[in-house]
């Protein structure tokens, strides 16, 4: 997608490093922050630029990890063009054959909400977005820009998992996926699978 947007120069902006906090992956590791000036409005031409430095989004953020010493947190980057699926992918892929997909601008939908809040309930309730609320879920996953999208996934007619992403001019941004918590679905692995559908999108 491309961008009309004016692009500010990275220079020319502003940005803010937390204090050291518990690291949420390394346990006994504490960590900080990179994060852009949140009176920044994350328009396309500054976020494209950013999220080529290593920036992701959360909500209205741009944010990157900036610890001393370490760079376990990297964004995790898929040249589309030269991917091909392992068996093991391959496998998630012709399980899910049956998956209607649909891609819609990043609104809010209280079927979406429903499935996103029993989902942290089911599997987050120890994390930091528990317990869940309308509020929290507008702020993190319905951005009113142009860039901002949501994939619905339905099985039969039911909706079994939503895939936040942004559509940036170099590319794809995955950011949340969201699903049933039912013993039936996990075989489907359908976190891996909609990450495959994103990148069948972009090629």
């Amino acid at each position: 997608m491309s961008s009309n947007a004016p692009r500010r120069p990275v220079r020319d902006l502003r940005f803010f490093l937390t204090v050291p906090h518990a690291c949420s992956y390394l346990p006994g590791k504490e960590a900080t922050t990179l994060f852009l000036d949140p009176q920044e409005s994350p328009v396309p031409g500054v976020y494209d630029s950013l999220s080529l430095l290593g920036f992701r989004r959360s909500g209205r953020h741009l944010y990157r990890p900036h610890c001393e010493g370490c760079n376990a947190c990297r964004s995790v980057r898929i040249p589309v063009d030269e991917f091909s699926a392992n068996r093991t992918q391959r496998k998630v892929w012709q399980r899910n054959h049956d998956i209607e997909t649909r891609v819609i601008a990043a609104r809010f939908d209280a079927n979406h909400y429903a499935l996103y809040a029993d989902y942290i309930r089911q599997r987050h309730a120890d994390g930091d977005m528990y317990p869940p609320s309308r509020e929290q879920y507008r702020t993190f996953l319905t951005l009113e820009e142009p860039y901002a999208h949501l994939m619905e996934m339905y099985l039969e007619g039911e909706l079994v998992a939503v895939a936040a992403f942004d559509q940036l001019e170099h590319g794809l941004s995955a950011i949340y996926t969201f699903f049933k918590v039912d013993e039936a679905l996990d075989k489907r692995s359908l976190g891996t699978f909609a990450i495959l559908k994103l990148i069948a999108l972009c090629q």
